[in-house]
C-alpha cells in the first residue's frame, strides 16, 4: 500500500517528535502526554478535518513549554483539554470521549472479597496478587494480612473476630514448611533442573496445597488499568456496594484518578447523574432480594455434580457453520442456514476444519463465527478456583455470597502429608466463625469463610471464548481444582451439547495430570531468561 507521507516544517517536527512515534507513516502512538490531552485531542479529532498531528500543532502545542527534558514529562494543553471535556462530555453527552484516556491504577490491601468487585468490569485490565505463588506468612505492619472492618471491630464480636482471624493464619503458617518438606521429599530434585526452578516449583506446590486455609478476608493488590468510562462505572457500581469496604474503597479510588483524569468523573457523585444511578442499582438489588425471598423461601440445593451444562442450543454447530460461511457468500444468512442443514457429514468436516485451520498453538483461535453459539454451567467449585476463573471478563459470570453451606475442598496433598486435622479445624473455625456474624454482619461474614469452601457460581460464554478458556485453565501449570472444572465443561459440550466437532477443534485443551503443576512453566521461563528470548 502506498500511503502519502505527511509534510512538516522542521520547527513542526521538532515539536511533534517528544509526542508521536513517528512523524510521517499513517500509523503512530501518542506519547509523553497527560491522559487527559490525548482524550481531548481524539474527542477534537472526530469533529476535525485535520490530521492528528496538524490538529496537535495547531490548537494544544501552543502552550507547550519547551523548557527541560520534554521526552520525560509533558503537560501540554491540559487547561484547554479540560475545557473541551465540560464541553463535549457535559454539555453534548458524548460518553464515547471517555473511553479515549485510561490509567494504571493500584489498588493494594483490598481483600479477596474486594478484588472480585474491582474486577468486575469487562474492558479493564487486571493483575491480582496470587495466592499460589505469594507466601501469605509473612505480616504488614507486625499483623497478619487480613482485613480488620472497624464496624466489626468495635462490635462485641471484634476480640472474636481478630482471634479467629490469627488462629486460621497461624494455621497456613505452621502448615507452610511442613508442606514444603513434603514436597520435597515427594518430588526429589531433577539433576537437570537449576536450583531456583526447583525452589519455584515445590513452593508453589506448597502454596497450592495449604491456600484453602486462609480466609477470604486475606488482603490482596490489583493493578488495573481502564479508561475513564470503564472507571466511572465500575466507581458507580462500588458506590452502590452493600460491602461497606467497597464503598469505602470506592471513595480512595475516585481521589487518585481525578488527580489524572478529573473531567472524566464529574457525573460520580453529582447527586442528579451517578447519585441517581448508584441509587438505582441499590433499589433494584434490594427489590429484588426481597422478592427472591418470597419466591425462593427456604429451599434447598439438590446434590448434584460440581459443574452443570445448563443451556446450550440443539443447532448450535448448524449455526456456527452458517456463521462461517455468510461473509462468503452473497445470501440472507437464513438461507445459509437452510443449506447447512442439508449438508453431509463430510462436507461439515471440510468447513469447520478450513475454518479452525492448523493451530501451532493454543494462541492461534478461528474467527469470530464460534461467538454464534452459546453454553452456559452451573458450577461449584472451591473459592480458590472461582477466583481464577472469574477473571474471565468476555463472558457472563455471576456468583452467590460466600458461606460454609457447600463444604470444603481437602486437597489430597494434605492428606498425604499428614496435615488433614489441621486443616479440617481450619475449616470448623472458619465456619463457626462466619455463623457467629452471619446475622449482625451479613456482608462482612464472608471474611471468615476460608478459601477452600465451595462457592456457587454460573458462567455464560460462547464457542470462541471455550477455546481461549478452557485450552488456559487445562494447562498442566494450572491449578487442579481450576483444571477439573473446565475439563468438566469440555466433555459437556461434547457429550451433552453434542457439539462434538466444536469440542474436538479445541486441540489444546489438556486431560493430563501433573504433580508438580508449575515445573514445566518453570522451565521455560528459565530457558527464556538464558537464552533472553
Amino acid at each position: 500500500m502506498q500511503y502519502v507521507a505527511e509534510q512538516f516544517t522542521s520547527d513542526e517536527a521538532t515539536a511533534l517528535r517528544p509526542y508521536f512515534t513517528n512523524i510521517d507513516g499513517p500509523v503512530f502512538a501518542l506519547v509523553n502526554l497527560p491522559e487527559v490531552v490525548k482524550g481531548a485531542l481524539f474527542a477534537r479529532y472526530s469533529r476535525s478535518e485535520k490530521s492528528l498531528r496538524r490538529l496537535f500543532l495547531d490548537e494544544f502545542a501552543v502552550e507547550l513549554d519547551l523548557s527541560g527534558d520534554i521526552t520525560v514529562d509533558a503537560s501540554v494543553g491540559v487547561k484547554r483539554a479540560e475545557a473541551l471535556y465540560d464541553k463535549v462530555f457535559l454539555e453534548y453527552g458524548d460518553d464515547s470521549v471517555a473511553q479515549l484516556g485510561g490509567v494504571h491504577l493500584a489498588c493494594e490491601q483490598a481483600s479477596n472479597i474486594l478484588t472480585k468487585v474491582l474486577e468486575w468490569g469487562r474492558l479493564m485490565a487486571y493483575l491480582e496478587q496470587s495466592t499460589r505463588y505469594i507466601p501469605y506468612d509473612s505480616r504488614l505492619g507486625g499483623r497478619f494480612r487480613y482485613l480488620r472492618p472497624p464496624e466489626v471491630l468495635e462490635s462485641p464480636l471484634g476480640a472474636l473476630y481478630v482471634a479467629e482471624m490469627d488462629r486460621l493464619f497461624a494455621t497456613y503458617q505452621q502448615l507452610l514448611p511442613r508442606m514444603m518438606e513434603w514436597a520435597r521429599e515427594r518430588y526429589p530434585k531433577d539433576p537437570g533442573d537449576p536450583d531456583f526452578v526447583y525452589k519455584q516449583t515445590i513452593k508453589a506446590k506448597a502454596c497450592d496445597a495449604v491456600r484453602g486455609i486462609l480466609p477470604a478476608g486475606t488482603l490482596s493488590n490489583v493493578g488495573i488499568y481502564g479508561t475513564g468510562q470503564a472507571y466511572e462505572s465500575l466507581l458507580l457500581k462500588m458506590r452502590a456496594h452493600p460491602l461497606p469496604e467497597a464503598r469505602e474503597y470506592s471513595e480512595l479510588m475516585l481521589t487518585e484518578l481525578r488527580k489524572v483524569i478529573p473531567s472524566f468523573l464529574t457525573r460520580v457523585d453529582r447527586p442528579d447523574r451517578g447519585g441517581a444511578w448508584s441509587q438505582y442499582l441499590m433499589d433494584t438489588r434490594e427489590q429484588t432480594q426481597s422478592v427472591a425471598n418470597r419466591i425462593l423461601g427456604r429451599m434447598e440445593p439438590e446434590d448434584r455434580p460440581g459443574v452443570t451444562l445448563v443451556d446450550f442450543d440443539p443447532e448450535g454447530e448448524d449455526k456456527v457453520l452458517a456463521a462461517i460461511l455468510y461473509p462468503v457468500s452473497n445470501l440472507p444468512e437464513d438461507e445459509v442456514l437452510h443449506r447447512v442443514r442439508s449438508l453431509g457429514a463430510e462436507d461439515r468436516r471440510q468447513l469447520l476444519a478450513a475454518y479452525v485451520g492448523e493451530r501451532n498453538n493454543r494462541r492461534h483461535k478461528p474467527g469470530r463465527a464460534l461467538e454464534r453459539t452459546d453454553y452456559r454451567f452451573d458450577v461449584l467449585a472451591d473459592y480458590g478456583a472461582f477466583r481464577d476463573l472469574q477473571r474471565h471478563r468476555m463472558l457472563t459470570i455471576e456468583w452467590q455470597p460466600l458461606t460454609p453451606l457447600h463444604g470444603f475442598d481437602l486437597p489430597e496433598a494434605v492428606v498425604e502429608a499428614g496435615a488433614e486435622r489441621e486443616f479440617t479445624e481450619a475449616m470448623e473455625r472458619s465456619a463457626a466463625l462466619h455463623g457467629a456474624m452471619a446475622l449482625r454482619f451479613p456482608e462482612q461474614s464472608s471474611y471468615a469463610v476460608s478459601l477452600a469452601y465451595r462457592i456457587r457460581f454460573v458462567m455464560q460464554f460462547n464457542a470462541r471464548e471455550a477455546f481461549h478458556m478452557l485450552e488456559l485453565r487445562s494447562g498442566p501449570q494450572g491449578h487442579a481444582a481450576y483444571r477439573t472444572v473446565v475439563q468438566h465443561m469440555h466433555r459437556l459440550i461434547k457429550e451433552q451439547a453434542g457439539h462434538a466437532a466444536i469440542a474436538d477443534a479445541m486441540s489444546y485443551v489438556d486431560y493430563g495430570v501433573y504433580e508438580l503443576e508449575r515445573l514445566a512453566s518453570e522451565r521455560a521461563a528459565a530457558a527464556r531468561r538464558s537464552t533472553g528470548v
